[in-house]
């Protein structure tokens, strides 16, 4: 097991959108590796590759006893919504109703670069909204409407990991310098 620290509510990299991943490579199965295992000990619903400091477009997901992943993906939303509870392992602890499309239809690729759909509705739709918003620097307390955005930021700010350092980042020895490209 690869289990990373996740980058928290704060950190530059939540905030940047993610590059396209364009080289399927053994370092881009590490990383899916590394987001599965993280994920599945935090333990979470999906995680996205900027919550572990690597700016590229890819996630992983658990909902209802399935695990997959998806790079470069690009949703078709419906038009009926849903609002529901949702947190996010870069903001512990945090949870409020969310606005989100009840179903999803996601295209992308696999870490072998074969394509991929991945259809879903409810929670499945819920988590490939989030972890795709993450991949555009987007957080889920962004979707808040006005007040409970206030409450999300006066909670973060008294969490005990409010206002932590962001972690240190190391510099990768390869070439890629951390990316897949």
């Amino acid at each position: 097991m690869a289990i990373q620290p996740i980058r928290l509510f704060g950190d530059p990299v939540l905030r940047a959108t993610a590059q396209p991943v364009t080289t399927f490579d053994k370092e881009l199965r590490t990383l899916v590796r590394d987001l599965t295992d993280t994920m599945l000990d935090a333990p979470g619903a999906g995680l996205a590759a900027p919550q572990l400091g690597i700016s590229l477009r890819v996630f992983t997901y658990h909902v209802d006893g399935v695990t997959g992943h998806l790079i470069n993906p690009d949703l078709s939303l419906s038009e009926e919504e849903q609002e529901g509870p949702e947190g996010c392992l870069s903001l512990p602890g945090l949870r409020y109703d969310t606005r989100r499309s009840y179903g999803v239809v996601a295209r992308g690729l696999n870490m072998h670069g074969e394509p991929v759909t991945v259809e879903g509705t409810q929670l499945l739709a819920r988590c490939i909204q989030h972890e795709t918003d993450h991949l555009d620097g987007i957080i889920f307390i962004d979707r808040l409407d006005r007040e409970q955005r206030k409450s999300a930021l006066k909670a973060i700010r008294e969490a005990e990991w409010g206002g932590a350092p962001a972690p240190v980042v190391k510099v990768s020895p390869h070439g890629t310098f951390g990316s897949a490209r």
